[in-house]
């Protein structure tokens, strides 16, 4: 089984996953920025990388078909989601039901989006976490598969709050990917 991993920043989810024993080969990388670190993470760890930037197509849908063509090239069946920052699209989710998972740095429902971890400090927040959850047309919406909570200690900065919360990713989305593709999870 083949996974794909779409990523836009610096790649330590990626990197995360490709270091760990997830079982499924991870068959390429997806970017959408030019210049993001997780290209270099990827070249390094030996996995194909593909750098596909919206501005280059007509639309959405057209930017989507041509990503669909690499990931059946290379007989993709789950994309994960490691750090993209983009909303997938119907050609995607019409190609991958049930088949598209991400990771989010928040006890969802609560704080989806951006600046997850900064809203949580600004709330008052007494407790987070990571949640992997399938992917819908919404931002952050889809069914939860998995999460982790951790306490926001009084002290804490949005710089330490984040590195806990990358320190928990690493180790429990290799773990969650794992079950999802051995159909241990759903």
């Amino acid at each position: 089984m083949k996974i794909a991993v779409f990523a836009s920043g610096t790649g330590t989810n990626f990197e995360a996953l490709a270091k760990s024993e997830i079982g499924p080969k991870i068959a390429l990388v997806i970017c959408d920025k030019a210049g993001a670190k997780v290209l270099d993470k990827a070249s390094k760890l030996g996995v194909p990388a593909f750098l596909f930037r919206p501005k280059d197509y007509p639309s959405k849908a057209d930017f989507e078909t041509a990503i669909l063509a690499e990931l059946r090239a290379n007989d993709v069946e789950w994309i994960v989601l490691a750090g993209y920052m983009r909303l997938i699209g119907e050609t995607l989710l019409l190609s991958y039901p049930n088949h598209i998972v991400n990771l989010h740095p928040s006890l969802l429902p609560k704080y989806p989006g951006k600046d997850a971890i900064l809203q949580a400090l600004s709330d008052g927040a007494h407790e987070t976490g990571v949640t992997a959850h399938f992917v819908d047309a919404g931002m952050d919406t889809g069914p939860v598969i998995a999460s982790e909570s951790i306490p926001i200690e009084p002290h804490e900065t949005e710089e330490t709050l984040t590195a806990k919360i990358h320190e928990i990713e690493h180790i429990f989305y290799p773990k969650v990917v794992k079950k999802l593709v051995e159909g241990k999870l759903k």
